[in-house]
């Protein structure tokens, strides 16, 4: 049997304390408690819905295909009657895309994307089936009962088909290859309006409609049904995810009233698991039992809502302790990822020019910047390569400097002098705004271009994050101190869901898409995360502060470091996922 030696190549080391840095899978001596120690990363031991992107058109009774951050919703009913609109889902946001060509509601569908789903059925009944290829959708053969209210689970190209009304309520089952159906083994119940998850030779059909309404389950082999455990509460209307018969979520539906009762189910038994934020039938759904997405339907009103789930097991994120700075300052400007980071500039007094480098554990003075400034912006994508723009020297300035690993080099000026703005991007292709002004510039590494103005003027912001000149998040801010979020799409700036907590000399780092916010003036160790279109309120800073800085990839990485904690810290955190010690039980 192979020892631990040749399993890792190194021997059980020996510590008075914990390792610094101990990888996976890592045994350690704790020569000071006598026992044997490993780490584990920190998961969630539940899971939990989020409020996602709102559709564009309110509806009911649409149909769903995809996973959590790549979905189709299409057809539906909403006034006047049948829908024959599409629209894909990126993670955060709904675009319209091209209509179906028959409008109808309550069908089938399939698809591992919203660029591959296939459509089958649907009311008022028909045998209609319509592939989708990311662009446009295509008439194909048809089922071979026509019928509405039935399920589906699959691919665009293999495909299964079960249940429905033809009008009576139907077991008849049909399987999808590329191009025809043909009926094999029916359920054992036929029913309607059921939840649906898996694939063509792995599937599972849950509550539904009967007389009225059943908790039965059905597992589906590639050849036949087999009744299994039931629901715990009997349903119809509801929405299903899953990619197999061992996997799914049963969420909301009519019991008849509406619920927002939510199962989980392992492939033996459904469990009940957090519920909807609201009580919701005739609603669509997608994606598996540990990320899924459930949208639209009929809360007592016809709604666009969407929520994301995320299951058991996901990583719990936190802020944890690193190497600190070498000096002390607030008003500082940073780039780069957790594992390669800079920052430059601040404040003591007096305005500062030092440069530092960040590894992911240890800081390291580097080449200062020409002009020493505070309460300005940063940007760039590592600890190599950087810009530095604007704040204020012995008085407002217009000074932009790149960054080349080595050195600063002064290069254009921005158009309007000004402090307290912030930034996001790259060294080649940068945005600046804000600034107790509403003013945004973009950078194309030569030069500055003014493009539309943000929607509220404002400085001193919580922080912002983005990619590039043409994707940015601006949050907080002030006079006077605000929550105002705004999304920047390369053209406009557009007002989106505003911070749980109203914030300004904060920090920020991340994507237009997934985002983190934290700190904040007075004083507070408050953090907040964005998924695109909501914040939420994460684990604290371990050392609350204002006017710090940080950056980072996106939600899920980054650094924190220096500010004003009563008086200017050296203090740096990383942001990621947490971990454990836990004993070797030798008993």
């Amino acid at each position: 049997m192979a020892d631990y030696k040749t399993i890792h190549g190194t021997l059980v080391r020996s510590y008075t304390t914990d390792p610094d840095n101990p990888i996976e899978g890592q045994v350690w001596y704790d020569k000071t408690n006598k026992v044997l120690q490993f780490q584990v990363p920190n998961v969630t031991s539940a899971g939990a819905w989020r409020t996602g992107g709102n559709m564009n058109t309110a509806r009911i009774d649409l149909m769903g295909a995809g996973i959590q951050t790549s979905a189709l919703g299409f057809g539906g009913e909403a006034s006047p009657g049948y829908q024959v609109i599409t629209e894909s889902y990126n993670g955060s946001t709904w675009t319209e895309v091209a209509d179906l060509s028959t409008a109808g509601a309550q069908g089938g569908a399939s698809g591992a994307s919203n660029t591959s789903a296939l459509a089958f059925g649907r009311a008022p009944s028909t045998a209609n089936t319509e592939s989708w290829n990311g662009a446009s959708w295509t008439e194909v053969g048809n089922l071979t009962t026509a019928r509405e209210g039935l399920a589906g689970a699959g691919t665009q190209t293999n495909a299964l088909a079960f249940g429905g009304r033809v009008p009576a309520y139907s077991a008849i089952t049909e399987q999808w290859n590329g191009s025809s159906w043909t009926e094999v083994a029916d359920l054992n119940q036929s029913r309607a309006y059921m939840g649906d998850a898996g694939i063509y030779t792995s599937a599972l059909a849950f509550g539904g409609a009967i007389t009225p309404f059943t908790a039965k389950t059905e597992s589906w082999n590639g050849s036949s049904w087999t009744e299994v455990a039931d629901l715990n509460t009997a349903r119809s209307l509801l929405a299903g995810a899953g990619d197999s018969n061992t996997n799914a979520l049963a969420t909301g539906g009519e019991t008849p009233s509406r619920t927002a009762i939510n199962e989980t189910w392992n492939g033996t038994a459904w469990t009940e698991v957090a519920d909807l934020s609201a009580a919701k039938g005739q609603l669509a759904g997608c994606g598996t039992n540990t990320l899924a997405l459930a949208f639209a339907g009929n809360t007592g009103s016809i709604v666009a809502t969407s929520e994301e789930w995320t299951g058991a097991g996901a990583a719990v994120l936190a802020w944890s302790t690193t190497g600190n700075m070498n000096t002390a300052r607030h008003a500082l400007a940073s780039a780069g990822v957790q594992t390669s980071g800079l920052v430059f500039g601040g404040y003591v007094p007096p305005n500062l020019a030092l440069t530092e480098s960040y590894d992911g554990s240890t800081w390291t003075e580097v080449g200062d910047l020409n002009l020493a400034r505070r309460a300005f912006g940063g940007s760039g994508v590592s600890n190599t390569s950087a810009l530095a723009f604007g704040g204020v020297h012995s008085s407002n300035t217009a000074d932009n400097e790149a960054w080349n690993g080595t050195s600063w080099t002064e290069v254009a000026d921005m158009p309007v002098a000004r402090q307290g703005l912030s930034g996001s991007g790259t060294k080649s292709s940068t945005l600046a705004f804000g600034g107790s002004t509403a003013s945004t510039d973009s950078w194309n590494e030569s030069s500055w271009t003014e493009v539309n103005d943000l929607n509220t003027n404002r400085g001193y912001f919580s922080g912002a994050a983005g990619a590039s000149n043409t994707s940015a998040l601006a949050f907080g801010g002030t006079p006077p101190t605000t929550g105002k979020t705004e999304l920047f799409n390369g053209t406009s700036w557009t007002e989106v869901s505003d911070l749980n907590t109203a914030r300004n000399l904060a920090g920020g780092f991340g994507t237009a898409t997934s985002a983190l916010a934290f700190g904040n003036e007075p004083i507070a160790a408050i953090t907040e995360d964005w998924n695109g279109a909501t914040w939420a309120e994460v684990a604290d800073l371990n050392t609350g502060r204002k006017e710090l800085t940080g950056n980072g990839s996106s939600a899920l990485a980054g650094f924190a470091a220096a500010g004003n904690s009563g008086s200017n810290t050296t203090a740096a955190e990383d942001w990621g996922q947490g971990n454990t010690i836990k004993t070797v039980d030798t008993d």
